[in-house]
């Protein structure tokens, strides 16, 4: 995928959906506290009108702050959970988690990535009389990061009234090796060097490569994804059913164990790929992985773990019976 804007990059209609990316440096130690924090600023700007989806990523090698994106369907419901007194009580109640102050970027419009790319925004603040040399020193720059392995595209943004005084560009590379080429060549330091006096700038590196920003339900909206320990919990789900019954299936050949579990991992991967997960576990699991914005936290937990509960003792029964009642193991 190729996304290209024209640099001067037109403003977006006022119904246009926005987002605002925001970076924070949470305190050692206090990870665990943050995301229970940050769910909950999460279910109140769902409440909000116009709210679309929201994630959090977490730090990576190529990307050290957290990471959270909000989308809205305009700017205007995006400007009103933003500026909103519930927001800024939220913020000041979680003031004691973060290392610094946080970084923000408000985007209007612009295309969803459909593939996991790494992006980067650099925010410039440009001067009123600079504005079309600016945009000239924009589009050169696209050019030349166009002819770098790995581009996938790049988008302008104006600065927003009463949310963003900057200019905000995203580029995107397929993978971070491809990224660091063009961050490292000497052909960025000579645009660089050609645009030194729009150095007032700000570089973030978001790591999607394990994923898109965003996963579109049916109905075009976007659902966060869930956390880490629910997925482990849905992966153990899957796992457990599709492991037993690939080793009853394979035992009768005796294979020895280097080659069944070589084999049978094989063989787990695709099934857990392709059927178990989408056709089992997703559907079994779907509130709880994805719950509805503003259904209480409990609720969907006593609801998810009650079935992960019901689940596990029937297919230990289900085994217990065909392993020791009905047939033994070669």
């Amino acid at each position: 995928m190729t996304t290209e804007r024209h640099p001067e990059a037109a403003a977006a209609p006022p119904d246009a959906a926005a987002t605002v990316i925001i970076g924070r440096r949470v305190r050692p130690g206090m990870q665990r506290a943050y995301e229970r924090w940050q769910e909950g600023v999460n279910t109140a700007a769902a409440r909000y009108a116009g709210y679309l989806g929201a994630e959090v990523s977490p730090p990576t090698g190529l990307q050290p702050d957290w990471v959270i994106v909000y989308r809205f369907d305009s700017v205007a419901h995006l400007q009103a959970w933003m500026n909103s007194a519930t927001r800024q009580s939220l913020l000041d109640s979680g003031e004691r988690y973060f290392d610094g102050p946080a970084t923000q970027q408000v985007i209007s419009g612009g295309t969803q990535p459909t593939d996991p790319l790494v992006t980067v925004v650099v925010t410039h603040r440009v001067a009123p009389h600079q504005i079309d040399d600016f945009l000239d020193w924009q589009k050169r720059m696209s050019q030349e990061e166009s002819r770098f392995e790995g581009f996938r595209g790049t988008e302008l943004f104006r600065p927003i009234e009463g949310l963003q005084d900057e200019w905000t560009t995203l580029y995107r590379y397929d993978n971070a090796e491809h990224l660091d080429a063009w961050l490292t060549s000497r052909k960025r330091r000579v645009m660089l060097a050609e645009g030194a006096k729009f150095d007032d700038f700000k570089l973030r590196t978001i790591d999607n490569s394990f994923g898109s920003w965003f996963a579109f339900e049916e109905n075009g909206r976007e659902a966060p994804p869930p956390s880490e320990t629910r997925t482990a919990i849905a992966v153990w789900v899957g796992l457990y059913p599709t492991v037993v019954l690939l080793t009853l299936a394979l035992s009768p050949l005796r294979w020895p164990l280097w080659l069944g579990l070589l084999v049978g991992n094989l063989l787990s991967s695709f099934i857990m790929s392709f059927f178990t997960m989408p056709y089992y576990v997703n559907p079994l699991l779907r509130r709880w992985l994805r719950p509805a914005p503003g259904e209480p936290r409990a609720k969907t937990n006593r609801i998810g773990l009650g079935i992960v509960a019901v689940v596990t003792v029937f297919w230990v029964a289900v085994f217990y019976l065909i392993t020791r009642q009905f047939w033994t193991l070669p």
